[in-house]
């Protein structure tokens, strides 16, 4: 697989926490719901567009080498993020299927960090296993952190029409995930409003 070469699964990437940047591989354009990972291309493409932000280093062969097994486990990481995202904006109880399917991500493949002294005292991230199921560990343990953590008071659903994303909310008055969405908002309340029968004299 030609990694250079990979045109994006079309799952937008807007600077989210990585749990988050995945569960929203499940996105809508127009209302209508999309899959930005249908096949290991896009998996690939986007380990690629992520790859700076993950813990463990990623080669193009590493990205290259992305297995059916990958993305299997990539959808169903995906799916448990998105459904334990649900819960907490929704304030509901969690599915124990998606708890489960969390902590089995996590514990899928080991990695660690280990001291390294040349040139420079720092850390580097090892594991004994594929560099991809590595990285995929990483991102279930950053959203076991997210889900238990402050920021998930912070976690809101989009409220976009027809928009699927979530978001961390830094600003308490962020309503949507992008721009692009709270200028469609404004245009469909401005549209509702305008499109209001007018009342007889």
């Amino acid at each position: 697989m030609n990694v250079a070469g990979l045109a994006d699964g079309g799952a937008p990437l807007l600077g989210e926490p990585l749990p988050i940047e995945l569960g929203n591989t499940a996105y809508a354009v127009r209302g209508h719901p999309h899959d930005g990972l249908q096949t290991r291309e896009h998996l690939a493409a986007w380990l690629r567009d992520t790859r700076t932000r993950h813990a463990l280093p990623l080669t193009d062969e590493d990205i290259g080498g992305v297995t059916d097994h990958d993305l299997t486990r990539a959808r169903e990481l995906r799916d448990a993020i998105r459904s334990l995202a649900a819960v907490v904006v929704e304030h509901r109880d969690a599915d124990p299927d998606a708890v489960a399917a969390l902590n089995r991500s996590a514990r899928d493949t080991p990695w660690w960090r280990e001291l390294r002294t040349d040139p420079e005292p720092h850390a580097t991230v090892c594991t004994d296993g594929r560099p991809v199921g590595a990285v995929l560990a990483a991102v279930a343990e950053d959203a076991i952190d997210l889900f238990t953590g402050p920021l998930r008071h912070e976690l809101r659903a989009c409220h976009g029409p027809g928009c699927r994303l979530y978001f961390i909310r830094e600003n308490p008055r962020r309503a949507w995930c992008s721009a692009g969405c709270g200028n469609r908002a404004r245009a469909a309340r401005h549209y509702a409003k305008t499109q209001r029968p007018t009342e007889p004299i």
